[in-house]
């Protein structure tokens, strides 16, 4: 059944377009407090980034969880896989995410997060929308004996710097020059924090967030500056986070950009030297061909999932496995945490320069990745994007470019999950034809779109 307000990750858009807006959010919380009222003990998590219109969006959420009866625990900002953890450790019904990750500080979003602190079920996200349309009927106030009552939890960022650190060995950071990029978003006030008191001397950037500035050239999708500082100060290695947390990238010492295939081949390996690698890894259709190959040597299965942590926790936990990600960033170690988090993520990598006495630059040298261009093209909510991916124009396109790489190189075509775009990948050997390709395909759909 087609979800009518659920994508990929969420419910996502412009703040006051759409859903996005305090009078859906108020509907939202409403419809999920009677999906998740179970009597006395009935408890929501709500943990936000730190865009400005966060504060409007947990307010009206609270307001109608309270009024279904289900009580509220305020978490102020943190980051999204704080929240998936402390849901589980609370023993709350759900957990719910105000933010919308990489994007800038005019959009927001929803994300919930089960009991078990992960992404919510087709069948659940269902339940809710259903709710969701007797809400346009009205929506019912519970009596005033059985209204939720709402809470702040204040040591919410001291429970997660703690998990955080648990998650790797006992391991001294002492020698290590980190800067830490937290994008001006939800890892602002965790980050730092947990590289310092493993005993790192931390440089950090993006941590004075205003409401306004959150992933604004800054993160993990702009590292520009932070291969800039890394330089500067001399540091062992530069790490990058977006908005809410879930994604990283890395900057070697010598400046040089570390994306989510490299960080994937890099924990893999030390686990596999390590004894701890079970089952393979799970990538993505736009993962790098350089790291399956580079996997293969290691003898390390590998498959694709579509994009999106949804599919790649999908295909994880239809194989049993422990370990997989994206190009961007967003990693899942099953055998640390519940769902993609960038710190943690973050610390199995710096764990394995120490334990392996390697740069970062020295642990990716045995991934080579193949040339990839992605060229996202723009395009207005009356486009039907996947329509148009499939067209015969563009898959007849598609096919005739495939067979001029006769098997050394890929093409891909995809309407984004979370913003109005089209995005155009082409990978293969020689970059010239890729660069080549990209902007021909790019040029069909802007034309198709025009």
């Amino acid at each position: 059944m087609t979800k009518k307000y659920f994508g990929t990750d969420g419910i996502r858009g412009e703040v006051g377009t759409g859903s996005i807006t305090p009078e859906f959010m108020l509907k939202l919380g409403w419809a999920a407090g009677k999906v998740f009222c179970c009597g006395d003990s009935s408890k929501v998590l709500i943990g936000k980034d730190t865009r400005i219109s966060g504060y409007m969006f947990e307010s009206a959420l609270e307001a109608r969880l309270s009024s279904a009866g289900v009580d509220v625990c305020l978490l102020g900002p943190m980051p999204t896989p704080g929240i998936a953890y402390l849901t589980r450790t609370f023993h709350a019904q759900a957990g719910i995410v105000i933010s919308a990750s990489h994007n800038a500080f005019q959009d927001n979003g929803i994300k919930f997060f089960s009991g078990r602190g992960e992404k919510l079920d087709d069948e659940t996200e269902h339940r809710i929308e259903e709710q969701m349309e007797r809400a346009e009927e009205g929506m019912s106030v519970v009596s005033s004996i059985d209204l939720g009552k709402a809470y702040r939890i204040t040591d919410a960022a001291g429970r997660y710097i703690e998990f955080c650190k648990s998650t790797i060995p006992s391991i001294d950071f002492s020698g290590l020059t980190v800067v830490l990029d937290c994008a001006n978003g939800a890892t602002y006030h965790i980050a730092p924090n947990v590289f310092t008191e493993l005993g790192a001397k931390v440089v950090s950037l993006g941590v004075s967030p205003d409401g306004l500035n959150i992933n604004r050239d800054a993160g993990s999708t702009n590292p520009e500056k932070l291969a800039e500082k890394v330089l500067e100060v001399g540091a062992d290695l530069g790490i990058a986070f977006d908005g809410d947390g879930d994604r990283v990238v890395m900057v070697d010492h010598t400046g040089r950009v570390v994306d989510g295939d490299e960080l994937l081949y890099v924990i893999a390996a030390d686990q596999k030297r390590n004894g701890r690698f079970e089952g393979g890894v799970v990538g993505t259709l736009m993962s790098n061909l350089g790291l399956e190959q580079a996997l293969g040597r290691l003898k390390i299965p590998f498959c694709r999932a579509n994009v999106g942590d949804r599919y790649v926790m999908a295909e994880l936990a239809g194989r049993g496995w422990q370990l997989g990600g994206e190009s961007s960033g967003h990693i899942i170690c099953l055998n640390s945490t519940t769902t993609g988090d960038g710190i943690v993520s973050a610390l199995q990598v710096v764990s394995a320069m120490i334990l392996g006495g390697k740069t970062l630059a020295e642990l990716t040298s045995d991934i080579q990745k193949l040339p990839q261009l992605m060229i996202n093209v723009k395009i207005g909510t009356d486009v039907n994007a996947r329509e148009l991916c499939g067209s015969e124009l563009l898959t007849s396109e598609i096919a005739r470019i495939d067979k001029e790489f006769n098997g050394k190189g890929r093409v891909l075509l995809r309407p984004s999950g979370t913003e109005p775009l089209i995005r155009v990948m082409v990978e293969g050997e020689d970059s010239k034809l890729v660069t080549e390709y990209a902007e021909e395909l790019a040029g069909i759909v802007r034309t198709a779109i025009s």
